[in-house]
């Protein structure tokens, strides 16, 4: 038991190294980097469930203490892949931000002239507004 838990605690150490890594990594490389620390922490998951096992067959005086160092590598786990998550929804965000103002940058806009007269309609090139009456009394058909 105790050199599969002395492997899985370097393993953990080995992973947060390449987190480090996943914030200098290039666009390119990037998912590399995010695969391989995907399938270390897989990897140590797959080891701790296998420590889980050997703890609970320790003898009774030593089962506690291999629990607690069990449970500790699993929430230190637990956190890297929290911080994986994090990362690569940042990243995500980042590049549909980056989508959305390129997209707001090859954009073609229209003036409010051609949007009015596509909405009034044309009339010999110009645009064609309709006349309103200024004659306000009840006679008129205003009211």
């Amino acid at each position: 038991m105790d050199v599969l838990y002395h492997q899985t605690n370097k393993q953990v150490h080995e992973v947060q190294l390449h987190m480090g890594r996943l914030e200098t990594s290039d666009k390119q490389s990037v998912h590399l980097v995010e695969n391989e620390v995907q399938a270390r922490i897989d990897q140590i998951f797959s080891n701790l469930e296998r420590l889980e096992i050997l703890s609970s067959k320790e003898p009774p005086s030593k089962r506690q203490n291999a629990k607690l160092r069990v449970d500790q590598l699993k929430y230190d786990v637990q956190h890297l892949q929290s911080a994986l998550r994090n990362f690569q929804h940042r990243r995500y965000n980042r590049e549909q931000q980056e989508r959305e103002r390129e997209d707001l940058l090859t954009r073609t806009y229209t003036t409010n002239v051609r949007i009015l007269g596509r909405l009034l309609g044309k009339r010999r090139g110009k645009l064609h507004f309709p006349r309103f009456s200024t004659c306000l009394s009840p006679t008129c058909g205003f009211f």
